[in-house]
């Protein structure tokens, strides 16, 4: 706090002695400060939970309740237990500073004071509680902003789910008319290559319907493996590489009895650790590459070296 401050901070000063209670008020009130007096404990409790002050200035020695027991009671209160508490009194023994600083004091001064002494102390606490309340806002902020953020996730997970559980819906919805227009296709092209001469164009349309309807049910397998990607966890382990291919056999049947291809696979794979829903994945796309390219009728082999390293 700087002194060009035109309201420096309410302090209330308590002192049964009327005239240091008026000279710390004159005092204060020309170095800038909102300074209101109590002349004894039960009215500096009243006036203090009635209207906190921001500082207090606390005589010990008082008639009916001293400054121990006045700050005792200030910090037993929800409403008054921050205001800092600055004893100010004559006493000077030891165990006397040692008893406010007990009750909940902030700071002690002896009297008789230096002025620039105690102005400096009431400047650092005031300065300390102003910080204090920052710090104490910032913090309502940050909670008000992290339970807002955890209502957004809470709010966008349950979208993700309602949009994974309809994209799911979709691709499987989209499987069935796939499914059945390869079906249907080759139906149609069984019944042409039973014929002695079909017309060469319409064999080749069926091809098309066909390659497109597959290609179709990868997309859809694709589009199902990501959805499975945002819901699950992805945990590695070992795996069967046997099973893996038996999926990937399956998946690719049509291919290889459209194209009279053959798959060699190895007798005996070695250990690996992956995902096996992605492993399948990269097995798909390479096979059906394979199989594709790889000439008339395709001969596809697959297998795994180990490596020097025992990789």
């Amino acid at each position: 706090m700087s002194q060009s401050d035109a309201n420096r901070g309410d302090i209330l000063i308590v002192d049964d002695t009327l005239p240091n209670l008026r000279y710390l008020q004159a005092l204060l009130t020309t170095r800038g400060y909102d300074v209101r007096g109590a002349p004894s404990g039960q009215m500096a409790l009243m006036v203090a939970r009635n209207a906190p002050p921001d500082l207090i200035l606390l005589d010990i020695k008082m008639p009916d309740l001293d400054g121990y027991d006045v700050c005792r009671q200030l910090k037993a209160d929800t409403q008054t237990c921050d205001i800092p508490i600055i004893f100010i009194s004559a006493m000077d023994a030891v165990l006397d500073k040692v008893k406010a600083f007990e009750a909940g004091g902030v700071d002690y001064i002896t009297k008789p004071f230096q002025v620039d002494e105690i102005i400096a102390r009431i400047e650092n606490h005031l300065t300390i509680r102003v910080l204090q309340r920052q710090l104490q806002q910032a913090n309502d902020e940050l909670s008000l902003t992290n339970a807002e953020l955890r209502q957004a996730n809470q709010s966008l997970q349950a979208s993700n789910e309602e949009l994974d559980a309809f994209s799911r819906t979709m691709a499987y919805d989209l499987k069935n008319p796939f499914a059945a227009i390869i079906g249907y296709a080759e139906l149609l092209g069984e019944t042409f290559h039973d014929d002695p001469s079909p017309p060469a164009e319409r064999l080749e349309l069926i091809e098309q319907i066909m390659r497109s309807g597959r290609q179709g049910v990868r997309i859809v397998d694709a589009l199902l493996m990501l959805a499975r990607v945002r819901r699950d966890a992805v945990e590695t382990g070992p795996i069967d590489m046997t099973m893996v291919f038996h999926d990937v056999r399956r998946r690719l049947d049509p291919m290889i009895r459209q194209y009279q291809a053959e798959l060699i696979l190895p007798d005996a794979w070695p250990l690996a650790i992956g995902y096996s829903p992605w492993i399948e994945e990269v097995w798909i796309n390479y096979v059906s590459n394979g199989i594709k390219y790889g000439g008339q009728p395709p001969r596809v082999e697959v297998g795994a070296t180990p490596l020097a390293d025992g990789a």
